[in-house]
């Protein structure tokens, strides 16, 4: 065919009925794929389907396999299109986040944890792997990646995104996309707009203003559209006083007037019919489904409303004119992914590709990176000659440590061969020789005396439906996330935790000061009560089927830590919402009984050698600024260190923050040698809205801060904008 996807879509659509039209702008959702029944209830006409083989594994003693996963997607599209008039195949779709979602794929770690990287590279090449993966049994559209940026981390989704920044959510966003879509696979950012409101809670209405949506929320997004996304989800949350699943001024005048987005948007699952139940704005389900299809959705999700939208087109709420422009946007996509041309996939060449031996090498070296070093007081790296007896106290040590959060497939956790559990890899790393101590509660201090080593896994529930008040790790209680909250493809997230972390860890302190505390968690925590008297703390995040050996080797010097933190850590709930790139205050910044400062600020991390930044030197060349500088290990230890080039703004038309992350450079550096480093500056990052809310290079005097951290100054340079250009 020399026609393009655009042109065979046109002509498509022209032959189709307004049934067939109809169905395609629905789609459906079977919790019984591994049932007998399944082939016979499955309903074949919907354009779009959750991919049965997220829910072929709950009920067997085994997994499916990738190839299982494969021949059971075949058949669905199979039947779809020997049912269709025109033989349109489905799109079949599921998740994405930290790996492909459909069974037991390579499992990476959770967004946050690599956010922690600052390497847009790494990201790529991990989103690479998952594309892969998700196309070789036939998923051809992912839910991802999150790129909502989190400034409350009470927010219980905060596992999920890149972090507080704008830059590094950009480009970990566009980094993940590029790599999805290489693979002929369906990059969808989420949750498009502003996801959660004040105090943290998921989906509640945003009373974010259009300055600070256009600032800060909405750059990640242009970011994915421009990397290539072709799809995006729509929000549960309302902004600017209508729901964002039926908003037309994000979903027709921003999104495609005014950024000419060419893709097709979907809901949040049951996010129409929310429209209805949940926000009271429409009187029914079908004023719904024409609201939101008439502001700019395209395909309601998840399960099959071809009733609903018939009754919105028989009672004239919806017309085939709004149809048609619905329909071309899914039908135009189905043409560019080549479903009509190749709609099956080889069992066999999926079953030799997922989690194979490259893909879990790289799932090893994502944890190296993403593990950060937040205190150390020299008893890291642990000496692996000097350890007779370790002790291993706290739940998550029996965990593979991926978190419960969009890990694995529906109703069963994920698990995978040469997929350790932190306690496994501590055994295998250090040998028959070497005995185990494990304790809980009152038992720890006294099994902790006993040993040459004490290692805390904390244990924390985390994800969709599961936001906090209260940033402490959690004490002798279960944690139930409300199902209808927690989403309907997300298990209900229960834990019961046995025993009080904060008192374990003190008394553990107590017997040990060079105790190690090592956080698997999705997002920051109070760790005031216990953090002074242990002897380090590693933040883990959840690092993904290969965290077990990655946490290891970085306990004991095999790789030294590098990652920094992607998110402002409070001291405690009472300073949030808490992130570094704030705007000035008319007062102050601090509180009465504290100055407002952080724990750990934004881009912090240490390592187990130390950095020096020497000889920087600015060039202004092309309308753009290019800080060079020397980059020095200057300890003992090979290493990597994140150098971070922050803007700060003063005398413009408007508020700038009072810092903003610009460049960032990963660098590594053996041992007593140098490397020399440039990072530049385009004129667009030093461009702003001004108070008529046009974007543009609008005078300001400027500074260039250079440093390992947001709190961080090693050097400092002055420019101006004037007239539309750099000035020195």
């Amino acid at each position: 065919m020399n026609d393009t996807p655009e042109r065979r879509a046109a002509a498509l659509l022209e032959k189709m009925t307004v049934e067939e039209k109809l169905r395609q702008v629905t789609a459906d959702m079977y919790f019984n794929a591994d049932d007998a029944d399944y082939d016979a209830r499955r309903e074949p006409l919907c354009g779009s389907y959750r991919n049965p083989g997220h829910f072929m594994h709950y009920k067997r003693k085994t997994p499916a396999s990738p190839a299982e996963v494969t021949e059971k997607i075949n058949g669905d599209v199979r039947k779809s299109i020997a049912a269709q008039p025109n033989g349109i195949p489905p799109i079949e779709n599921g998740e994405a986040l930290h790996g492909a979602q459909w069974g037991m794929g390579t499992c990476f770690p959770q967004p946050i944890a690599m956010a922690s990287a600052f390497d847009p590279a790494l990201m790529l090449d991990v989103s690479r792997v998952i594309g892969s993966e998700c196309a070789a049994v036939g998923v051809r559209q992912v839910f991802a990646p999150v790129v909502n940026l989190v400034r409350d981390c009470r927010w219980g989704r905060t596992v999920e995104s890149f972090g507080e920044d704008v830059k590094i959510c950009c480009d970990m966003g566009a980094a993940m996309t590029r790599g999805l879509q290489e693979n002929g696979v369906i990059a969808t950012p989420k949750h498009f707009a502003d996801n959660y409101a004040a105090g943290g809670r998921d989906s509640n209405y945003s009373d974010t203003d259009e300055r600070t949506l256009r600032e800060t929320f909405l750059p990640p997004f242009k970011a994915c559209f421009d990397a290539g996304a072709k799809s995006v989800m729509a929000a549960y949350n309302g902004w600017n006083g209508v729901p964002c699943t039926a908003n037309r001024r994000l979903l027709t005048d921003i999104l495609r007037k005014e950024w000419g987005f060419d893709g097709f948007t979907v809901s949040d699952y049951s996010g129409v019919e929310g429209l209805h139940t949940a926000h009271g704005f429409a009187a029914s389900e079908a004023e719904a489904a024409a609201m939101a299809l008439k502001a700019g959705l395209d395909v309601i999700l998840p399960y099959n409303r071809y009733a609903t939208v018939k009754e919105a087109l028989d009672r004239g709420l919806l017309t085939e004119a709004d149809l048609d422009k619905n329909v071309l946007r899914i039908l135009t996509a189905k043409f560019r992914l080549g479903l009509f041309d190749a709609p099956y996939k080889d069992p066999a060449a999926a079953e030799a590709l997922v989690r194979n031996d490259a893909h879990r090498a790289l799932a090893l070296r994502a944890a190296r990176e993403t593990i950060i070093l937040l205190k150390n007081n020299g008893v890291l790296p642990l000496d692996k000659t000097k350890i007779k007896t370790v002790g291993v106290f706290g739940q998550s040590a029996g965990l593979i440590p991926v978190g419960s959060n969009y890990s694995g497939p529906y109703g069963t956790p994920w698990t995978g061969a040469d997929a350790p559990t932190p306690l496994e890899a501590l055994r295998a790393y250090l040998g028959e020789d070497v005995t185990f101590i494990t304790a809980a509660g009152e038992e720890i201090a006294a099994a902790a005396k006993k040993c040459d080593v004490n290692l805390y896994f904390t244990s924390l529930v985390e994800g969709e439906g599961a936001d906090r008040s209260d940033l402490r790790l959690p004490s002798v209680t279960v944690h139930k996330g409300d199902r209808n909250a927690a989403g309907l493809i997300v298990d209900e997230q229960t834990q019961t935790v046995t025993e009080n972390q904060e008192a374990a860890i003190l008394a553990l302190a107590a017997a040990d000061p060079n105790a190690v505390v090592i956080l698997l968690n999705g997002a920051p925590v109070d760790m005031t009560a216990w953090i002074d008297p242990v002897g380090a703390v590693l933040e883990a995040w959840y690092p993904g089927e290969q965290g077990a050996k990655a946490l290891t080797e970085i306990l004991f010097g095999e790789t030294n830590p590098s990652a920094k933190t992607p998110i402002t850590f409070p001291r405690h709930a009472g300073q949030t919402p808490l992130f570094y790139d704030r705007k000035p205050s008319g007062r102050g910044y601090g509180y009465c009984d504290n100055d407002g400062s952080p724990l750990f600020p934004f881009g912090f991390g240490l390592s187990y050698t130390s950095f020096a930044f020497t000889d920087a030197r600015l060039t202004l060349a092309d309308g753009a600024v290019e800080i060079s500088f020397t980059v020095k290990n200057t300890g003992k230890y090979d290493g990597a260190e994140i150098a971070q080039l922050y803007l700060s703004s003063t005398h413009c038309e408007t508020l700038r923050p009072i810092k903003r992350l610009k460049a960032y450079a990963r660098v590594e550096v053996p041992a007593g040698q140098e490397r020399r480093v440039s990072l530049k500056v385009m004129l667009e990052d030093l461009s702003y809205y001004n108070a008529d809310m046009v974007f543009g290079p609008h005078n300001g005097d400027h500074k260039l801060i250079l440093g390992a951290s947001s709190d961080d100054a090693q050097a400092s340079f002055d420019l101006r904008v004037r007239d539309g250009k750099i000035c020195p």
